[in-house]
């Protein structure tokens, strides 16, 4: 099964964004993240400074993507 980390990875590459990316799509959803720990997230499981991406990120990344995609949501 893919984790959290996994999936971010893999969304990144597929997009083609760097860290600099990442972290603007995350301000759009409130979320604010250092580019430092956004590498920590990126790193091999066995990297002594590896963490772990909690659901909070996971979903904070794709609610930012879909403004950043569509726009904000109108009323």
């Amino acid at each position: 099964m893919l984790s959290n980390n996994d999936i971010l990875k893999k969304l990144r590459v597929a997009l083609k964004m760097r860290d600099e990316d990442i972290v603007e799509i995350l301000k759009l959803s409130d979320f604010h993240i250092t580019k430092g720990a956004l590498g920590d997230l990126f790193r091999s499981e066995d990297h002594p400074k590896y963490k772990e991406a909690g659901d909070q990120i996971l979903r904070n990344f794709l609610d930012g993507l879909i403004i950043h995609k569509r726009g904000k949501k109108e009323k």
